[in-house]
């Protein structure tokens, strides 16, 4: 496990170079978005019409967060269950997005789109909503502001934390995790 400072947007050989367990801090600029917002991507892409985002080389964060608060740019901000975008994850990965970050399993179409197209899923702790907020400098609304929290932002953020919970090589967190206190079963007497 290795611990990375990473700035964003993630180049294709970083998204590359990280393995399942590392953890990882972002600054930059990323995208967020949930289902809703990806159920209108997809229809835009099946009507063959252009995306209101570019979303190569991307990061999106599953995460619809609470109202700011005086001299803050955002409210709390957790994680919300990635396997809820997994139906469109895929055509996203195929126009270039790089890296998601949600918490909880991804389906088997989603870990095979990352290895076809060399994408990594980061987990953000759910829970910890408030203290992930304070790495959140700045807020924009992106896309379809009409669906409030669940719109598409650009957050800028400093020193994000998260962990790397399925690589590009087909790794996966919720396989080598457990493995790692699994005991052996004993020998027959």
């Amino acid at each position: 496990m290795a611990v990375y400072s990473l700035q964003l947007p993630l180049t294709k050989e970083q998204v590359l170079s990280l393995r399942a367990g590392d953890m990882v801090t972002l600054t930059g600029d990323m995208l967020t978005g949930r289902d809703a917002a990806h159920k209108r991507l997809i229809a835009l892409l099946k009507e063959g019409k252009p995306l209101p985002i570019d979303l190569r080389g991307q990061t999106i964060y599953y995460v619809g967060p609470a109202p700011a608060s005086p001299g803050h740019a955002c409210g709390s901000a957790g994680p919300t269950t990635s396997y809820r975008m997994d139906a469109y994850t895929p055509d996203l990965l195929r126009l270039g997005l790089n890296c998601m970050i949600g918490k909880g399993r991804r389906s088997d179409a989603v870990r095979d789109a990352m290895q076809t197209y060399g994408a990594v899923y980061l987990g953000a702790v759910g829970g910890a909503a408030a203290l992930i907020a304070r790495s959140i400098e700045k807020t924009e609304v992106m896309a379809y502001p009409d669906l409030g929290t669940e719109a598409i932002h650009r957050f800028t953020v400093r020193d994000f934390p998260a962990i790397v919970l399925m690589d590009a090589h087909g790794g996966s967190l919720y396989e080598s995790g457990p493995a790692q206190y699994r005991l052996e079963e004993e020998a027959p007497v």
